[in-house]
């Protein structure tokens, strides 16, 4: 990432002209003493809000230019393809980079702009209300910058899975496109909306500034708006916890390997037994033979040894038979406890982040409502709903961002825990080389656990002609194939009948596009 530059822009910020006009109002009156806590702190949120958008501005320009400066000449299709493709990759990266603005926003900024406001009111101090008034504008623009460079990539991404998907009629690879044209789609009409909630909370606030007659229209259509973005996305959060509830049963259903194969390894323990036991006679038949006077001798112990032999290979293949087995099963066990686990987990931040947002949606509807009724006035109940939902959004989106970063620390420091199996492991990084990576927020992870965990899976539901997935027992394969409905990969996903569905689990063609497709239905509900 280059370094931002720093410039000075000749337009100054709403907030600061806001502050200049208050300090010669004061000096006219013959105020003289210095500015409020309160004051200041707007005064500074403005300032940091501004300085951090104009430095993402840069960063995505110069990531833009350097891309420009490396593609060569290409056909008019794959011209036009590879532009689209670095649109949507430098929307992305810009949208990422304001991320971290976007939530000091609603975290820290929006929940203190509506306490000041408050007191404002309660207090009738004009000056405060209006500085408050100010940098809630700074807030609610940081916002719409957000939600609409979000809004235009999801618009995008949704576009591209949905030619994906009409690309690859069946398989894994129109289910994940279908499955993501679906997830970005709605992404799209959510942000749109939330777009729209932003663009009435600017309104909102510049009438307020302004002292137009109508503020408190302005007021209660901010309310309505953001009670109603709050209230879908609450809703939207309520639909993934049924999701990722009814998954979670799904894979509990399938009961505990260690019990559902106890039958089997019971058989593969007997083979076991009854091979050392032939093995053992067999050396027994062979020392008899060694003792053996006669005509013959040679013949009949040389008949005894490759008995022998014999034997003792069907006893070492009935042992690492068994042994298989048993890793397979404790395999399986893991695998069914992580997808359980990634369910448990999306179920506790969706219940989070959903209430968080139906809190969010309660404080727009008193909003709206104190400002049917009593115009401004003070409103401190709207003031403590606000600040509980952005705590709620505030600690889901920290917890998120704290275990994408200890992801993105482990894959580049401790390169051989998730390396692929048969498959010689990077070199790790040192401590601070993985300290900088993980702080490349807008990187995905893409050697951690789950995609491990992906491997594991397939490698134990595919066919016979996979690499390392031809001594996996046929009980042991239909297991990891029932794991696989379960996740909803199944032949009705895919629009497939089960025989074609379980050719393409042979196939050594699919077996990325399998992989991909596990680690995404581990992640989603």
């Amino acid at each position: 990432m280059s370094t931002p530059i720093q410039r000075t822009s000749p337009r100054q910020s709403v907030a600061v002209l806001t502050s200049a006009r208050q300090r010669r109002e004061g000096s006219r009156i013959g105020n003289t003493s210095a500015r409020s806590t309160e004051h200041a702190l707007l005064e500074m949120q403005s300032r940091a809000g501004n300085r951090a958008t104009t430095a993402a501005v840069q960063r995505a320009r110069d990531t833009a230019g350097g891309r420009a400066a490396e593609s060569g000449s290409t056909s008019a299709p794959a011209k036009k393809k590879d532009y689209r493709d670095r649109l949507a990759g430098l929307l992305d990266r810009f949208k990422k980079n304001l991320e971290p603005i976007d939530t000091f926003i609603k975290g820290f900024q929006t929940p203190s702009n509506a306490g000041l406001t408050q007191q404002a009111a309660a207090a009738a101090n004009e000056g405060l209300k209006h500085s408050a008034a100010a940098s809630g504008t700074s807030a609610a623009s940081g916002n719409l910058l957000t939600e609409a460079a979000g809004t235009v990539v999801s618009g995008m991404d949704a576009y591209k899975n949905i030619k994906d998907a009409k690309k690859y009629e069946t398989g894994a690879n129109h289910h994940t496109a279908k499955k993501k044209a679906k997830t970005k789609g709605a992404d799209t009409v959510v942000g749109a909306a939330g777009s729209g909630s932003y663009s009435a909370a600017i309104a909102k606030e510049v009438t307020k500034m302004q002292k137009a007659a109508d503020a408190a229209v302005a007021s209660e259509a901010s309310g309505i708006a953001s009670a109603s973005i709050g209230a879908i996305k609450g809703m939207r959060s309520a639909f993934r916890v049924g999701g990722a509830a009814r998954k979670y049963k799904q894979v509990k259903s399938l009961g505990d390997p260690h019990l559902v194969h106890a039958g089997s390894l019971a058989r593969l323990n007997e083979s076991r037994e009854q091979a050392n036991w032939a093995a053992a006679e067999a050396y027994v038949a062979l020392d008899a033979y060694w003792g053996h006077e006669g005509p013959g001798r040679l013949e009949l112990v040389s008949e005894a040894v490759d008995a022998a032999w014999e034997a003792m290979g069907e006893a070492r293949d009935a042992a690492e038979s068994l042994q298989r087995a048993e890793k397979d099963v404790e395999m399986l066990s893991t695998v069914q406890g992580y997808a359980k686990k990634k369910q448990i987990a999306k179920m506790g931040k969706e219940t989070i982040g959903g209430g968080g947002e139906s809190t969010k949606a309660a404080a727009g509807v008193v909003t709206a409502v104190a400002a049917g009724t009593v115009g401004l006035a003070s409103n401190p109940v709207g003031w403590g709903l606000a600040g509980a939902g952005a705590g709620l959004v505030l600690g889901v989106t920290m917890y998120k961002a704290l275990r994408a970063a200890t992801k993105r620390y482990e894959e580049v420091h401790h390169p051989e825990r998730w390396a692929p199996k048969g498959e010689t492991a990077e070199e790790a990084a040192s401590r601070k080389e993985s300290l900088k990576h993980a702080l490349k927020f807008w990187k995905k992870v893409s050697k951690g656990e789950r995609q491990a965990m992906a491997r594991e899976i397939y490698a134990l539901a595919a066919g016979p002609d996979i690499s390392g997935s031809g001594n996996t027992t046929a009980e042991m394969r239909e297991s990891a194939r029932a794991l696989l409905i379960a996740l909803k990969s199944g032949p009705a996903k895919h629009k497939l009948e089960p025989e074609a569905w379980a050719e393409t689990l042979n196939d050594p063609a699919k077996t990325a596009h399998w992989i991909k497709e596990i680690g995404e239905q581990l992640a989603s509900g």
